[in-house]
């Protein structure tokens, strides 16, 4: 049957929206490829050392063995558990030479920072790492710059950039700092003979200038933008954000509204353009006479943000570790049945009563791949080989 429109039509609407297709498409590629860690740990750069992994991972497995019970977790769980702390119980580590690390003075940092990296590129390290320099107000741009400088220095001086190597940009008030710290990372590569933008940055949205710019517009979509493709993820800073909007300590919390606000505004800007998102941390540790109390919140809190769909988050302590992997394996396990059966059915055309649509079997695709990327699932379980995930959750 023919159509009553003639072909210039056609032309003139691909005309007219070309210059936009190739915009969106830039704008937003989709889900990167690769894993996404479940966590980063923070640690103060000045307590950072060679034997850093195996000491967090023996302190985790030592509390979970000791008070582990008392959290009622299925066993299959709590094995999962003991062998994550013993195999690798840091996914991602950020050197602080930030909050955690304070103001020693300049030769002191200068020095730091250069061991830091020469340590790192001897040491045992986790599947991604990175550090925190200070941030690009002026008070701290050009001390946060050198740092990252003097540690590259450390890093490189006998090897190369480790895989998964990121670094973290806080505090940001303006989105210009973020556009400079683009060009400044731009500026090392070529310093250190590195390959066109092997250094990516993640930002932390921890003011209230991030979320929303003085016009009015929201600011955390142009951060994005004025990463210049360089921005890996956006992670949220709990107690500097709601500090900042002068909330009082005693409710400054992952679970304030004010809280959900901004990394409901972040979910939406970060959407389709490649940039993963980290909920923050508890401040309420699980040491102490407090070891149970803190467990319960921890595990409560990690669950809440994996069921809002942020995938990683902070970890501050090595007893942070058994709940952080305890809370996202029981997610992934209590949802992978279903998950499976939906994408068997949706890949086979079997009439299920449910009816899917391609964004829901990406959606289930991802789920399950991100199950696997963790430990919370085995690939003999799937319904699909790696790669049939792979490309279903990337609708390739």
């Amino acid at each position: 049957m023919a159509g009553r429109l003639a072909e210039e039509t056609y032309a003139a609407a691909d005309a007219r929206l070309s210059e936009v297709d190739a915009r969106v498409a830039a704008r937003y590629p989709g889900e990167p490829a690769g894993r996404q860690p479940v966590h980063t740990v923070y640690v103060p750069a000045h307590r950072y050392g060679p034997g850093l992994l195996a000491e967090w991972g023996a302190r985790a497995a030592e509390i979970f063995a000791e008070r582990g019970d008392e959290l009622g977790l299925d066993e299959g769980i709590a094995e999962r558990v003991r062998r994550k702390l013993a195999e690798e119980p840091i996914e991602d580590l950020r050197i602080d030479f930030e909050d955690g690390y304070g103001n020693p003075g300049d030769a002191a940092e200068d020095a730091i920072a250069v061991e830091c990296g020469r340590v790192l590129a001897a040491a045992p390290k986790p599947p991604f790492v990175g550090i925190r320099f200070k941030s690009f107000e002026q008070a701290t741009r050009r001390r946060g710059i050198r740092t990252l400088d003097l540690f590259l220095g450390g890093l490189l001086a006998d090897g190369e950039l480790p895989p998964g190597f990121v670094v973290t940009l806080p505090k940001v008030t303006a989105v210009e700092q973020v556009a400079v710290a683009a060009e400044i990372l731009g500026e090392l590569e070529k310093a250190y003979g590195l390959a066109e933008r092997a250094l990516r940055f993640e930002v932390q949205i921890e003011t209230a200038q991030s979320i929303v710019d003085t016009d009015g517009t929201v600011a955390v979509a142009r951060i994005i933008q004025a990463a210049d493709g360089r921005c890996s993820g956006l992670h949220y800073g709990t107690y500097d954000y709601s500090a900042g909007l002068g909330i009082a300590a005693a409710y400054q919390s992952m679970e304030h509204p004010a809280a959900d606000f901004a990394k409901e505004l972040m979910q939406v800007s970060a959407a389709g353009t490649g940039v993963r998102l980290s909920d923050g941390s508890t401040n309420r540790l699980p040491v102490g006479d407090a070891v149970l109390e803190g467990w319960r919140e921890h595990l409560r809190l990690v669950r809440r943000s994996l069921e809002r769909g942020f995938y990683q988050g902070w970890d501050l302590h090595p007893h942070q570790l058994p709940t952080r992997f305890a809370a996202t394996y029981a997610f992934f396990r209590e949802g992978f049945p279903a998950a499976a059966a939906r994408l068997r059915d949706y890949v086979s055309q079997v009439d299920s009563g449910v009816l899917d649509e391609p964004a829901t079997a990406q959606a289930l695709a991802s789920f399950l791949c991100r199950g696997l990327d963790c430990g919370a699932l085995d690939q003999d379980e799937m319904p699909l080989t790696r790669d049939r995930l792979d490309a279903y959750a990337r609708r390739a």
